[in-house]
């Protein structure tokens, strides 16, 4: 192993370590020790990647959102992309740092695709509420956010998140997809509520990072959203559900 490849195998360890016990502990109350302890590193070797826990922080968040990026891009290849606009707010936080978390696919320029309709959007969400219940660095990016005792230098995710619900909405809203009346603003706000509000109460209790919530927060939003052409064609559960 080269040594180029020793200093990513440490910075990745430091990474997951900090993001399982900002996750499990906070932030507050998660010390350098802890972190070095856990990844079986030494203290020189956390201090040759990050100075301080906030650069650590930052890093975890960073990572999270090349995470938030490629599952996105992964929902929305899936559905048909049509485009990178839509993506381009969680592309914003590759930027930082390295530019994409190690072990990570490196987003295409200008971000995530954008999904082409609302089966799109329904898969992406599914995926962002699965990750979260499976993948630690992305839900500690996510717990950062929610965190003032520090000074946030890159990008929020809650507010990367929600400027793609709207983006992708506006897209569907420009395709004429949303039901007669129905703006794309206003739906992504009902949209944005029910994720984020998934994702924080997830944090206390892992059964609202099942299928069942988004799945039936998506039956009841459906008939008010899309148009009766489209509707019978939409599956609330995600066009890769079982049945």
């Amino acid at each position: 192993m080269t040594r180029q490849e020793r200093a990513v195998r440490t910075r990745t360890a430091l990474i997951e370590a900090a993001a399982e016990l900002f996750h499990r502990d906070g932030y507050e109350a998660t010390s350098l020790a802890m972190v070095t302890a856990r990844a079986k590193v030494s203290n020189g070797a956390l201090y040759f990647h990050f100075a301080t826990k906030a650069d650590l922080a930052d890093a975890v968040a960073a990572s999270a959102a090349a995470r938030l990026a490629g599952l996105i891009a992964g929902g929305a290849g899936g559905a048909g992309a049509a485009g990178p606009a839509g993506g381009a707010a969680v592309g914003r936080g590759l930027a930082r740092g390295s530019g994409r978390a190690e072990g990570s696919e490196p987003a295409e320029a200008g971000g995530p695709a954008q999904v082409s309709g609302l089966q799109g959007l329904i898969d992406v969400t599914h995926a962002f509420v699965r990750a979260l219940g499976s993948d630690v660095v992305l839900r500690a990016g996510f717990d950062l956010s929610g965190v003032r005792e520090r000074a946030v230098v890159g990008e929020d995710l809650r507010d990367a998140w929600r400027e793609w619900v709207q983006g992708a909405l506006a897209a569907a809203e420009a395709r004429g997809a949303l039901a007669p009346g129905v703006s794309g603003r206003d739906a992504a706000v009902a949209v944005v509520a029910a994720t984020v509000g998934i994702e924080v109460l997830g944090a206390y209790d892992g059964q609202w990072l099942s299928p069942d919530p988004l799945t039936w927060f998506w039956h009841l939003l459906l008939p008010a959203l899309a148009t009766t052409a489209d509707r019978a064609g939409l599956a609330a559960a995600g066009s890769g559900a079982a049945g």
